[in-house]
């Protein structure tokens, strides 16, 4: 008997909690190997999009700023408008304002959902030492008719909580109505219905392209002998050596006015003048299918590989055409495949911004654009908080109809 043998059978501790010990002790060490990737995941993902969810239902600018007409008028029944107490209290957070210089972010937060009350706020504030003590309501109706409003009285009573469904209904073009009752927005306010749409519209029109031309490549691939296949691989993902952005650039000469495309068709007398092609849908299409056709290939060839060639010679062995083979056998298949590429296209296609950007014109961008302009332009976090958790609704809602439908556990990418 060997001396770990004689050491297990004259230990008094018993195997099994032995070999539950180095199991723990395993996965100790495993966790530890990937607490890396599980840190950089939560930094650099998680936590941002977390922060991204809670920036599009979170806004307590009035509530920090304004604390004395918020605490006011939470007895406030929002029937008439409020009492001399709340005008009061309204006249010292403005003298506030005024003094601490937070009259700005005041209006601009009132701003957003009652164009035109900057300029007021700004006034009121500046006006509010001169007040004389006792009639506050009047006087201060007098100094802007802004204080007279009803609907200005629902939006702080709206400000008392520090959550707030404005940014969400406005990307959908919904607001608030004058007595907090959820309403359509006006017609000329009414975008970003239309922005969703063309984001959804371009993205589909890109996905199809890709998948017409991409899936009789996918198929050339994998059946070609694997020295040629290689060789032609190389080609399909030569694109990813280069950035998007040079990819980009590269259509912007190819497509302008004067550019290879249209000297090549006038040359070859297809058009008698250069054709629209860069600054409008045709360019944003083009340049995005370009970008995205290797991305769809990719998942439709690695499922072909896994796809024997007997089962369409059984097929055809059975008396079946070549293209009904194809289509019964082959076909159904490589559906996992298709799936995939379409739904990765897809959802890489709803947050382009640099492609558009460059390449469409004013009637082209998508969403992402909204995003980048509400962030740096407007830094109304809110909004490019709201655009950008509808794109993530829409992103799980296909990811999860995917999974359903296909499983992901099905998709194998090599």
């Amino acid at each position: 008997m060997s001396t770990t043998a004689i050491q297990v059978a004259s230990s008094p501790e018993p195997l099994r909690i032995k070999l539950r010990r180095v199991e723990r002790r395993q996965k100790f060490k495993d966790l530890i190997l990937v607490l890396p990737l599980l840190v950089f995941i939560l930094v650099g993902f998680v936590l941002p999009i977390g922060r991204m969810l809670f920036n599009a239902i979170h806004d307590d600018t009035l509530l920090t700023l304004m604390p004395r007409t918020m605490l006011a008028l939470a007895g406030w029944d929002g029937k008439d408008l409020p009492d001399e107490r709340v005008y009061a209290a309204l006249a010292g957070d403005l003298k506030e304002s005024w003094t601490q210089k937070t009259a700005g972010p005041i209006g601009k937060r009132m701003n957003y959902e009652l164009p035109g009350s900057l300029s007021e706020v700004m006034s009121s504030a500046r006006k509010a030492n001169s007040l004389p003590p006792g009639s506050y309501k009047e006087a201060l109706i007098k100094v802007s008719p802004l204080w007279g409003r009803h609907d200005v009285w629902s939006l702080l009573k709206r400000g008392t909580s520090a959550y707030t469904g404005y940014y969400l209904l406005r990307s959908l073009d919904y607001e608030y109505g004058p007595d907090s009752q959820i309403v359509a927005s006006p017609p000329e306010n009414r975008i970003f219905r239309d922005i969703f749409l063309r984001t959804l519209g371009i993205s589909i029109g890109v996905t199809a392209i890709t998948l017409l031309l991409g899936f009789p490549v996918a198929y050339l691939l994998a059946t070609l002998p694997r020295k040629s296949g290689n060789l032609l691989m190389i080609l399909v993902v030569l694109p990813f050596w280069t950035s998007v952005l040079i990819r980009t650039t590269a259509w912007v000469v190819l497509l302008q006015q004067h550019g290879v495309v249209n000297d090549t068709l006038m040359a070859l007398h297809v058009i008698s003048q250069p054709a629209e092609l860069i600054f409008n849908r045709v360019g944003t299409i083009v340049a995005m299918t370009h970008i995205q056709l290797p991305l769809t290939l990719l998942p439709i060839y690695s499922v072909m590989r896994t796809i024997s060639p007997s089962y369409v010679r059984a097929a055809r062995s059975l008396g079946a055409g070549p293209f009904y083979a194809f289509w019964k056998i082959y076909f159904p298949l490589s559906l996992p495949g298709i799936a995939a590429g379409c739904l990765m296209t897809f959802i890489l296609c709803l947050g382009y911004y640099l492609t558009p950007a460059l390449v469409g014109g004013p009637a082209d961008q998508m969403v992402s654009s909204f995003v980048a302009h509400y962030t740096n332009e407007e830094l109304n976090w809110g909004m490019a908080s709201a655009l950008g958790a509808i794109l993530l609704t829409v992103t799980l809602l296909l990811y999860y109809s995917f999974n359903k439908l296909f499983g992901v556990d099905r998709i194998k990418m090599g």
